[in-house]
């Protein structure tokens, strides 16, 4: 964090990151469920999920640095991406694959943590 950062620009950073990182997630499942473009409504919900995930990790960027800003991004979004297709039947459920994305989520805590 700069000496010039308010606490509230630096928080708020924070949060449309996380906000962010969920969007990763819903345009990555809009994706699927678009059959290659081919379904209108499903298309639409990734173009802009995807503006506003871009848009707010550019926002989070401002203020925190590249490699932690994209590691928190995409690990919210990966481990929101497979949780879902495990709650969706797409993919199988494991106590490995429940071990290895609490983990992920442990890393993304960390880098929190030691900001």
């Amino acid at each position: 964090m700069c000496d010039k950062t308010a606490p509230e620009e630096y928080a708020m950073s924070w949060i449309v990151l996380v906000v962010s990182g969920v969007l990763e997630a819903v345009w990555a499942a809009a994706l699927d469920r678009s059959e290659g473009f081919s379904r209108l409504w499903p298309s639409v919900l990734f173009a802009v999920a995807l503006v506003l995930s871009m848009g707010g990790l550019a926002y989070a960027m401002r203020e925190l640095p590249l490699g932690t800003a994209y590691a928190v991004w995409v690990g919210i979004g990966a481990v929101l991406t497979v949780v879902y297709a495990m709650v969706t039947g797409a993919e199988p459920v494991s106590l490995v694959r429940l071990l290895l994305l609490a983990g992920i989520v442990g890393c993304v805590v960390g880098l929190k943590v030691v900001h």
